[in-house]
């Protein structure tokens, strides 16, 4: 996708393309919207990146909340995002074995309840064993830290995110 043709998307258009590069936060797209033109796909991640940094803290986690677990509910329902459906599947998660799938939900339960939001990995740049392995290992860090890290981990997935639809190929038309 051009530039240019970001630039020239009107709010709702805008919204429907870029809304879930946060997963499931469209207002943060609609907060940047305004923020046009963009002079290149890296300006609107940037504008997305200082609208998370500067929001509160309550923002911060609010953010966290709108993920899934990984290899939860919404996974096994069939209701995740085709995005999240994608990166968990790229990660190894739809193919856990029972006892993965067993852990892996134990960890998820341990990390919201101490956190009061779920884990979250860029999964596309990890494997289901360096998933299980990062979830055991920040379950540690202090609420203030592991905030800070899941959110790079947003980042991260929004800047893949932004990719995919930068790079997207135009579907071939009927002549």
């Amino acid at each position: 996708m051009d530039i240019q043709v970001v630039n020239a998307m009107n709010y709702e258009e805008f919204v429907n393309v870029f809304g879930n590069v946060v997963e499931t936060c469209p207002m943060i797209t609609a907060a940047v919207w305004t923020d046009r033109p963009f002079t290149r796909m890296y300006a609107l991640e940037k504008s997305i990146g200082d609208f998370i940094d500067n929001l509160p803290q309550s923002g911060k986690e609010g953010i966290l909340r709108c993920h899934p677990d990984l290899a939860g509910r919404d996974l096994l329902r069939g209701t995740l995002s085709l995005e999240s459906q994608g990166e968990q599947s790229q990660a190894g998660l739809t193919s856990l074995t029972p006892g993965q799938r067993s852990q892996l939900s134990e960890l998820n339960a341990s990390y919201k309840n101490r956190f009061n939001f779920p884990f979250v990995i860029c999964a596309r740049m990890n494997d289901r064993d360096t998933i299980i392995q990062q979830i055991s290992s920040r379950i540690r860090n202090s609420p203030e830290h592991e905030i800070k890290l899941s959110i790079e981990e947003v980042k991260k997935i929004c800047h893949l995110r932004l990719l995919d639809i930068f790079n997207q190929v135009p579907k071939a038309t009927k002549l």
